[in-house]
């Protein structure tokens, strides 16, 4: 863990650096993003609990979450310091580096039976698909659910729920209609698609 600490020191030291380069001093994208593996994963598949696949990811999206992680809507600390230090074009310029790159494969179990009508029902009624479209592929600025990473999905839900996520109310009203016991199934369930 130790290890893992003086390395995301050492990508954020770097990182801003990088960020801070003149535009005739500045990396390639793939340079300055190769650091995000730190936490999202060299592959794509992410080395720490609770941190999102942004591979594959719809780009608008990942845009609109960069930009509310640097105005401070969304709360993550760590993010929020290394969105600091991004303009416009780089939020743009990573939203699709990380949206043309392909979907890993997180190896996450498909829902049992029962897990998965739980997660069915709760969609019926809270209406996920509306959005998130049918198969949870998501679609410009609304996120691709299916696959991500179980933790993140319900630690997103749960923090939507609790409004400690405060980037979108729309989901906190949703996912509040919901029970815990329907946000354990739902991410069960599309960690597993």
């Amino acid at each position: 863990m130790r290890r893992l600490i003086f390395f995301i020191v050492g990508a954020l030291a770097s990182w801003s650096a990088l960020a801070q380069a003149q535009p005739a001093d500045a990396p390639d994208i793939s340079d300055k993003a190769a650091l995000c593996s730190a936490c999202h994963g060299a592959a794509g598949v992410p080395t720490i609990a609770n941190v999102p696949v942004l591979w594959g990811q719809t780009e608008g999206y990942i845009y609109l979450q960069l930009k509310d992680l640097k105005n401070n809507v969304r709360a993550s600390p760590l993010m929020n310091g290394i969105a600091a230090g991004m303009s416009r074009d780089d939020m743009f310029a990573y939203a699709k580096y990380f949206a043309a790159k392909p979907w890993p494969n997180l190896n996450q179990p498909a829902a049992q039976s029962e897990v998965a009508r739980v997660a069915l029902v709760a969609n019926s009624s809270i209406g996920c698909t509306g959005c998130h479209l049918a198969n949870f592929q998501g679609n410009s600025s609304i996120p691709r659910l299916a696959g991500q990473k179980q933790s993140y999905l319900l630690a997103s839900m749960e923090a939507f729920r609790s409004r400690t996520r405060a980037n979108n109310p729309g989901m906190s009203d949703l996912m509040n209609a919901a029970s815990p016991e329907d946000l354990t199934a739902l991410a069960a369930y599309l960690a597993g698609l």
